[in-house]
């Protein structure tokens, strides 16, 4: 008798990715890197920081020799900050970028993100949290509006799929068999879309116009 195994849960994390005002120019180029790295960008936002918004989202370095230039650095001109998204995000980010000193990067990690487009141990390109709870802090700093919340994994994410997706989707992947037509996800997604049933019904009642 074949004994069911689990199927392994996947836990979807959230980090913050900043890009620096001095790189902001290759933004594009960063989000492809971004994107063909296994990561999903959830929300980006363009901002001028102050230097007192800068003092505040940097306050873990406060009295720091450093701390002057940083957020003079920062708030220089502006950046990009993005909430990226994907299984162990905050590490493979910090892997991605390499040092945080850019010339270190340089000699040691030559194809890390910040030995590419970063200049010296200041001037290092681009920022990732460096565990959750500084994830956490940060990306509520920066996007204020976000709610914070779990994406649902194991039994939950069942749950959802079985409650709103999976019979819709069983009777378009069976009709689907049925059709076999040339273009089948396209075909698909047309199917869901027109029997969706969630789609708002149109009332077709007659209108009574009242007498002025």
């Amino acid at each position: 008798m074949d004994l069911l195994m689990p199927l392994p849960q996947i836990y979807v994390e959230k980090t913050l990715a900043i890009i620096k005002p001095d790189i902001i120019d290759k933004e594009e180029e960063i989000r492809d890197i971004i994107l063909r790295s296994g990561f999903t960008i959830v929300q980006r936002r363009k901002l001028h920081l102050s230097p007192e918004h800068c003092s505040n989202f940097y306050v873990e370095q406060y009295g720091k020799m450093f701390f002057p230039n940083l957020t003079a650095y920062m708030s220089s001109g502006p950046l990009v900050a993005m909430i990226l998204a994907r299984h162990k995000a905050i590490s493979y980010w910090k892997e991605l970028l390499g040092p945080s000193n850019s010339l270190i990067a340089k000699e040691t990690h030559p194809d890390s993100l910040r030995a590419i487009y970063g200049t010296d141990d200041l001037r290092n390109a681009l920022h990732g949290s460096n565990d959750f709870a500084a994830a956490e802090r940060e990306i509520r700093f920066m996007f204020p509006e976000v709610i914070i919340e779990p994406v649902p994994i194991g039994q939950a994410a069942k749950d959802y799929l079985n409650l709103y997706v999976t019979p819709t989707l069983l009777r378009g992947l069976t009709e689907l068999c049925k059709q076999k037509p040339a273009d089948p996800l396209t075909w698909l997604a047309d199917w869901l879309l027109e029997n969706n049933p969630n789609k708002p019904k149109l009332c077709h009642c007659p209108v009574t116009e009242e007498p002025y």
